[in-house]
């Protein structure tokens, strides 16, 4: 066998096992999600997924090293989610007026039907982690800030188009984000009379 052909099986193996790790931290993390929004992400912890999943403590330490960092790869997992199920698909609409409707219904889609068992993750993490500084608190905020900021363009991108009047772009995205982590929070509760109400006050805000 040639050094060549060698050194090229000695590469494949090595992609493979890199592939086969990825998918094994995604997995773990999009689990570390799933508890968080239920538990918090101090719930979430190295043992009790290694119990949930079935997994040694050891394999899951090798693949995030902290409970720390795997409190943020499941802030990443969320991200990620979120991304995924409401802002890609709203990107297909005509920016302006149009992609932010349809951002918002999705985004009500999620109070509906939530991607994670505890309804939204990011209601649930910034109001367990906005007095507790540090790396996880900082990956949580600085992704609502890149949500509100996303909203806020796609809000004047409707204003320059003759939507919403003169109103600051930044107060209504406030408004918005808001008036749906209330819906959340009530369809969590059973409280779907709150819910009605906030979909009635966000068509109000649209209109």
């Amino acid at each position: 066998m040639s050094e060549s052909t060698t050194a090229a099986g000695r590469q494949q193996g090595t992609d493979q096992r890199l592939a086969k790790g990825a998918r094994s931290r995604a997995s773990i993390a999009r689990h570390a999600a799933d508890v968080a929004s239920v538990e918090g992400l101090t719930g979430v912890t190295i043992g009790r997924l290694a119990a949930d999943l079935s997994l040694s403590k050891s394999g899951i330490a090798t693949l995030f090293g902290s409970k720390e960092s795997l409190q943020l790869a499941a802030v990443k997992a969320a991200r990620d989610v979120f991304l995924d199920e409401v802002i890609t698909p709203s990107l297909h609409e005509s920016s302006g007026m149009p992609r932010l409707r349809a951002l918002v219904e999705r985004w009500f889609g999620q109070v509906a039907e939530p991607a994670f068992p505890g309804g939204c993750f990011r209601v649930a993490t910034l109001a367990e982690f906005d007095s507790r500084p540090g790396p996880v608190r900082d990956a949580i905020s600085a992704d609502h800030r890149d949500f509100i900021t996303f909203l806020s363009n796609e809000i004047r991108r409707a204003q320059e188009q003759g939507h919403l009047g003169e109103h600051n772009a930044d107060v209504i995205a406030f408004e918005l984000d808001a008036v749906i982590s209330a819906a959340h929070t009530a369809h969590q509760m059973g409280d779907e009379w709150g819910v009605a109400t906030a979909r009635a006050i966000v068509g109000n805000l649209l209109s």
